[in-house]
């Protein structure tokens, strides 16, 4: 009897290529559609892109010659991603719904629905890969192994993963350039061949994010500080735990700088961000250095070498660690150094992790720029990704 293996079918290139090698492979394939979202009013353009998505789907299915079917997910979308998105930027974090949209949706929902229908595996697009080892007692172990094609390698999306859901999955694109997807699209006869990649939020389409926040959080004007690039004002101080100091995020008041404008909602900004402020005049861009949700308040600098956007380190709160290697879980005392990125596409970056108490502290030995609340550090051992979590 054949493996069955349902596939997420995007309507991109990279899902359809994953079912195409999966029936040369002689797996069972279903595919299907999850559709996420249902609200038109944020889509650039008046467009709809689920429904082109979901029609390119389809066709991938037809010319594949495996059934189809649409999940609507977009109430459980709300509630898990949407409605968290809302509130991790009115409390001025910065969330990333990508990686939250593979925990709770993709390798959950999605998951079970598969399973109910009979799965043995669920598979997606993804470029990352999966192997199988044992740990000391012999048991198995999935580890979850960056893409081949670096430029293209997603496993930091898929981060939040644990052992359960990586034995389900199959990323069959994971070995692959993109180049080769495309070739292997072409002569498979599938339609969206060249197609271009998404660039919206993980399954809703084409959404322009400020857009998308201002029809939910409203606006509410208040003041832009520029802070003057003074390394002074953000040294470490002397302390009995310098890696405390190290890992904690700066304190910025209204003392530190000048009124130099007005914004329309702190909640609208991110750490790092350059556009949109909508102020010039300066030697240099403008970058945000922080954001205080409480006061409304947003802090900005000079040039992407400001002090006030470089920090060593971060740490990340107990209850938001998470070890996709279950066996490699770090005890409270313990140091290992590993590389980490703090957003996709990142470099990694050599760091040591140090685990105390109240938290983990990952020490980078490079500075990080624009290191935000809300986001996800994920730490690597070579091109496998140990463990993750949200930053405090």
């Amino acid at each position: 009897m054949a493996v069955r293996v349902v596939v997420g079918l995007s309507g991109g290139v990279d899902s359809s290529v994953a079912a195409h090698l999966l029936l040369e492979q002689g797996y069972e394939v279903v595919g299907i559609f999850m559709r996420n979202w249902h609200d038109e009013s944020v889509i650039i353009n008046n467009e709809c892109p689920w429904i082109d998505d979901s029609n390119d789907a389809m066709l991938a299915a037809e010319t594949l010659g495996i059934p189809f079917h649409v999940l609507d997910m977009s109430k459980e979308y709300k509630e898990r991603i949407v409605d968290y998105m809302f509130r991790e930027y009115e409390a001025g974090r910065t969330p990333n719904p990508d990686v939250l949209c593979n925990r709770e949706v993709k390798f959950d929902l999605f998951l079970k629905a598969a399973l109910s229908l009979k799965a043995d595996f669920v598979a997606t697009g993804h470029y990352c890969r999966r192997e199988v080892t044992h740990d000391a007692s012999g048991s198995e172990v999935y580890r979850l192994l960056a893409g081949v094609d670096q430029n293209k390698d997603q496993s930091y999306f898929l981060c939040q993963l644990n052992q359960y859901q990586l034995s389900k999955a199959l990323f069959p694109i994971g070995h692959l350039q993109k180049s080769e997807v495309r070739q292997i699209a072409r002569e498979a006869g599938l339609g969206n061949a060249d197609k271009k990649d998404s660039q919206g939020l993980c399954f809703i389409g084409k959404v322009k994010l400020p857009v998308f926040l201002q029809q939910q959080l409203q606006p509410k004007s208040g003041p832009i500080i520029e802070v003057p690039h003074d390394p002074k004002l953000f040294e470490v101080t002397e302390a009995m735990d310098e890696t405390a100091e190290q890992t904690r995020s700066y304190t910025f008041t209204p003392s530190m700088g000048k009124v130099i404008g007005t914004h329309q909602g702190a909640h609208y900004y991110t750490v790092g961000q350059r556009k949109g402020l909508g102020i010039g005049g300066k030697a240099l861009p403008l970058f945000i250095l922080a954001t205080d949700a409480a006061t409304n308040t947003i802090y900005v600098g000079q040039g992407e070498d400001h002090p006030g956007l470089l920090r060593k380190g971060l740490r990340v709160m107990m209850a938001d660690i998470h070890w996709l290697r279950e066996d490699l879980v770090m005890s409270i005392g313990e140091e290992r150094l590993y590389t980490a990125r703090i957003r996709y596409r990142q470099e990694l970056s050599e760091c040591k992790l140090i685990r105390r108490t109240d938290a983990l502290h990952v020490l980078f030995e490079e500075p990080q720029r624009g290191i935000a609340s809300g986001q996800f550090v994920a730490w690597y051992t070579d091109d496998e990704l140990i463990g993750s979590g949200v930053i405090a």
